[in-house]
């Protein structure tokens, strides 16, 4: 297995997992959030989905300075309806990580337009999964708070 499919598999399964997670919340709670200054439960999902959008052009070292995220002014309809409007950019950010070889994933320089942290693309990526995990956590605690029954992930 390459390092890319092995980055793959591992970001499938994150997905995977978040999507359990996100089924698991009735409709009814989309709006919910723990106090004002905290993301509602569709703002976190689609937080966690539209960045695959963004990373891919980080990774592809584009330019976002003057980055729209494809979501700008569409409603949160239902989780469905997310996933199939996401669908097309996580494929596109996957097939671009299918690319590269593990010699460019070992030796390209990415720097984080946020802060400007610079990390070979191959942590870069790990830090990509990372950052969805920590979500999957923060959105457990929310079902937590929420007192609605938690979906295993742990199969």
């Amino acid at each position: 297995m390459t390092q890319s499919e092995l980055i793959i598999l591992n970001f499938t399964e994150i997905r995977r997992r978040s999507m359990k997670l996100w089924s698991g919340l009735p409709e009814k709670y989309y709006n919910w959030k723990p106090d004002q200054k905290a993301m509602s439960v569709s703002e976190m999902i689609r937080h966690v989905l539209k960045a695959d959008c963004g990373w891919n052009i980080i990774i592809n070292q584009g330019d976002m300075t003057n980055y729209k995220a494809p979501w700008k002014n569409r409603p949160f309809i239902n989780l469905r309806n997310e996933l199939e409007f996401a669908e097309p950019f996580r494929k596109t950010f996957l097939e671009s990580i299918r690319q590269f070889s593990d010699k460019k994933l070992n030796e390209t320089e990415i720097v984080h337009p946020g802060n400007g942290s610079k990390k070979i693309l191959v942590k870069y990526l790990l830090r990509i999964g990372y950052h969805e995990s920590v979500h999957a956590g923060q959105f457990l605690s929310y079902l937590r708070a929420m007192k609605i029954d938690r979906p295993k992930i742990w199969d």
